[in-house]
C-alpha cells in the first residue's frame, strides 16, 4: 500500500498568512525561527533561521465532536509551497518518535491504534494501520507534546 504525507491544506494556511482567525477565533502570533524546532505543516520543511513564522490554534478536522483536537502548530510566515512528492517522509518529521493513531470516517479515533512510533517505523505502522477499512486517515503527532504534525492518506485520495 502506497501513503501519502498530506499537509495543512494551502486554503486554510493563505487565510492565516492574511492574518485572519484561527481555530480558537485568535489572529496568528509572529514569532521568529531558532532554526532547529520549527516545522511548518505546510511546506514541511523546517522553517529556517531568522525566518518569521505564525503560531495558531489548529484543528485538522472537518467537524466538531469530542476526538476533535486542536493544538498549536507553525507555518511559515512568507507563502511556501507544498511538498512535490507526498510519498516522501517529511523533512519536518526528524525527532526519534511520533504518536500515530487512526481516525474512521467521522473523524473519530480507531481505539487501539494510537502508540508510539519510531520514525522510521512510520510508513510501515501507517501501512498496517489502512488494512482496517474502518480507518479513513492517520495522525502523526508529537509523542512529547502531541502537538499534529502531518496526516497520512492512502495514495489516491485528495490531499488538499
Amino acid at each position: 500500500m502506497s501513503i501519502v504525507y498530506t499537509p495543512v491544506p494551502t486554503g486554510i494556511a493563505d487565510h492565516l498568512r492574511k492574518g485572519k482567525p484561527d481555530s480558537y477565533g485568535l489572529l496568528p502570533e509572529t514569532q521568529v525561527s531558532d532554526g532547529g524546532s520549527n516545522p511548518c505543516r505546510h511546506c514541511l520543511k523546517m522553517i529556517p533561521e531568522g525566518e518569521p513564522f505564525l503560531v495558531v490554534a489548529h484543528r485538522p478536522f472537518d467537524t466538531l465532536n469530542p476526538y476533535t483536537e486542536t493544538g498549536p502548530i507553525f507555518l511559515c510566515k512568507t507563502p511556501c509551497e507544498r511538498p512535490s512528492d507526498l510519498t516522501a517522509k517529511p523533512e519536518t518529521m526528524n525527532s526519534p518518535t511520533y504518536i500515530v493513531r487512526g481516525y474512521d470516517r467521522n473523524e473519530r479515533i480507531v481505539y487501539g491504534t494510537g502508540s508510539v512510533i519510531a520514525t522510521p517505523d512510520i510508513q510501515e505502522r501507517a501501512a498496517t494501520l489502512f488494512r482496517d477499512e474502518s480507518i479513513a486517515f492517520i495522525h502523526v503527532r508529537s509523542a512529547s507534546n502531541n502537538c499534529f504534525h502531518v496526516r497520512i492518506d492512502r495514495s489516491g485520495m485528495p490531499s488538499d
